[in-house]
């Protein structure tokens, strides 16, 4: 799936703004024909989560309707055109014209409908219908019943009940484009890299298969030239490895060829580097790296999870500042352009599906699977291009103490390895659960919070615990392991002398005492703070204000007094 691009065969324009907004707390809103049109509509905001732009929508999920019109340029004529959603959360059905052009599920990443064909027109109007409601057999889950109920304790009695700890923020979230290619054009692109020694070599292949292609890659002082039907490969001699220190991005340009005339091109950024796990390390360009870094969340006041540049382009200033190389995207895939940039700015991503808080009880299990086994393959058709993704990801914190838990896993990991042989696998376990997938994916990746969710206020004895637990799952499993989340609550301008729970110097003494025992261990990879920045969370009594208080900065990006201590420990 392409991201579209302007160049002289491709053309696509933003459908960003104010749209026309309606909620439907009835559901009635088929039955009563709005697809042909919606009346006593207020304006909202797009992209953007709606739930903080109203004061009635911040705990509605849905249904809600969307509405714009669209003016089809007249040099579209005679190419193929097509509307790209690029995340809306969660279920959409989309009308064009009155006329049905098709449904999506899952939010945080792109679905698109060709409109060729149909009853565009060269003015339009677009009709979305969106459903944010929790259900049991979605993905990510929500309103669990029944037996399970005791892995979401801490969920429970939340409102609304979510089985993840973060807002359920519903909405069309990223950028809406309309855009227009030839009527033969390319449709998809894959890129793989790989090193000998001095020298790289770039392949690549291209959807649709067969076709003649002649691909040009740009360097600084370089420009080479191959050719090929369907696949091409270019040698690179002194290539410029891409990796955190040194981000470097060749110009890779695809051309489509008919006979001597190119009939459609794409460009895109690439970087030519390695990864795998080898024994106990993580090897970036056959060099041991060691991730540093925090979990996250797309999140800010009034936008919520919708696409916000400026937040994108601070959060990464303070990774910077702070010494991080590394993040992994929790609990979902984060924008294209959160990815784009962590290519040119040189950070090391895990790419994280959507599948947070996983249950294994019969009930809507084979939908939840179709369900991982579609935002795994979305995700990696998506991210596969981007020399910043590492590793995937398949699930973050499943409750996987039922023996279907570990083929389901199984499944998804030879799915993912099917659609990509080139980078890791993973799943991330949660607090009290010893997770059997380790056996086969590639490295471990863990949630601990010895310290504060158990041995409460005992830094050093959770520390204890969190070093003969990693003992003993390396012994288990014998593979290299991230530790993907700890961390402490902590009230901004809260302290306490010693410390205690909620102060800015409990969360300090925490993290050094973590990382501590994380340095000791030969067999670590990685550490990943939880979080880095407060969110939002559903309302319950383990979140004051709604909101989880576990970053080293404050929501609006405010450091915290263990952000200085981490700048300390990472710059060293």
């Amino acid at each position: 799936m392409l991201y579209p691009i302007r160049n002289p065969f491709r053309q696509f324009m933003e459908l960003s703004g104010f749209w026309d907004f309606k909620m439907d707390p009835h559901n009635k809103g088929v039955e009563e024909g709005w697809m042909d049109g919606l009346g006593h509509t207020r304006p909202i905001a797009v992209p953007a989560s709606w739930n903080d732009q109203f004061e009635d929508g911040r705990d509605f999920l849905g249904p809600s309707w969307y509405q714009t019109n669209f003016h089809v340029p007249e040099g579209w004529k005679g190419q193929r055109v097509f509307l790209r959603f690029n995340s809306v959360n969660y279920l959409a059905d989309v009308w064009l014209n009155g006329e049905k052009i098709g449904s999506h599920e899952g939010g945080h990443l792109p679905f698109l409908f060709e409109l060729t064909g149909r009853s565009i027109k060269q003015d339009n109007r677009l009709v979305v219908r969106v459903d944010g409601r929790l259900a049991s057999d979605r993905v990510p889950p929500g309103n669990v019943t029944g037996s399970d109920l005791d892995f979401f304790a801490s969920h429970n009695e939340n409102y609304p009940q979510t089985q993840f700890d973060f807002f359920p923020y519903c909405g069309i979230q990223r950028p809406v484009l309309l855009y227009a290619q030839p009527a033969r054009s390319l449709e998809d692109i894959t890129v793989t890299t790989s090193l000998a020694g001095r020298d790289g070599q770039i392949s690549v292949l291209v959807e649709p298969q067969g076709s003649p292609i002649r691909i040009t890659v740009r360097g600084e002082s370089q420009t080479f030239h191959a050719s090929g039907q369907g696949q091409a490969q270019v040698d690179i001699r002194n290539v410029m490895k891409w990796s955190p220190g040194s981000p470097y991005l060749y110009d890779l340009q695809v051309a489509l060829m008919s006979g001597d005339q190119t009939v459609d091109a794409y460009t895109m950024p690439i970087g030519v580097r390695t990864i795998r796990v080898e024994g106990d390390r993580l090897l970036l360009n056959d060099e041991p790296v060691y991730l540093k870094g925090f979990g996250r969340h797309e999140d800010f006041p009034i936008s919520g999870r919708g696409l916000n540049p400026p937040v994108i382009i601070k959060d990464y200033a303070l990774m910077k500042w702070i010494g991080a190389n590394s993040f992994r995207t929790t609990h979902y895939p984060y924008s294209e352009q959160m990815m784009n940039l962590a290519d040119r700015l040189g950070f090391l991503v895990i790419d994280e599906t959507p599948a947070v808080g996983l249950f294994f009880n019969s009930d809507g299990l084979e939908r939840r699977s179709a369900l991982c086994r579609q935002f795994t393959r979305e995700m990696i058709q998506r991210d596969k291009n981007h020399p910043s993704v590492i590793a995937w990801s398949l699930a973050n914190e499943p409750h996987a103490t039922r023996e279907i838990a570990k083929p389901f896993f199984r499944e998804l990991y030879n799915l993912a390895r099917s659609l990509d042989a080139t980078r890791p696998i993973t799943l991330v376990s949660a607090m009290g659960v010893i997770e059997e997938s380790f056996e086969f994916l590639d490295f471990m990746c863990l949630n601990r919070y010895f310290g504060w969710y158990q041995e409460s206020g005992q830094i050093e004895r959770g520390a204890k615990f969190l070093s003969a637990e990693l003992d003993l799952l390396y012994e288990t499993f014998k593979k290299p392991l991230v530790l993907t989340e700890f961390g402490a609550d902590t009230i901004p301008g809260q302290h306490a002398q010693p410390p205690e729970m909620f102060s800015e110097e409990y969360q300090a003494e925490f993290l050094t005492e973590y990382i501590r025992v994380l340095r000791s261990k030969p067999f670590v990879i990685g550490e990943h703070v939880w979080n880095m920045c407060d969110f939002k969370t559903t309302q319950g009594i383990t979140r004051m204000g709604g909101y989880n208080y576990k970053g080293v900065f404050t929501r609006d990006r405010r450091p915290k007094m263990a952000a200085h201590r981490l700048r300390e420990l990472w710059t060293q």
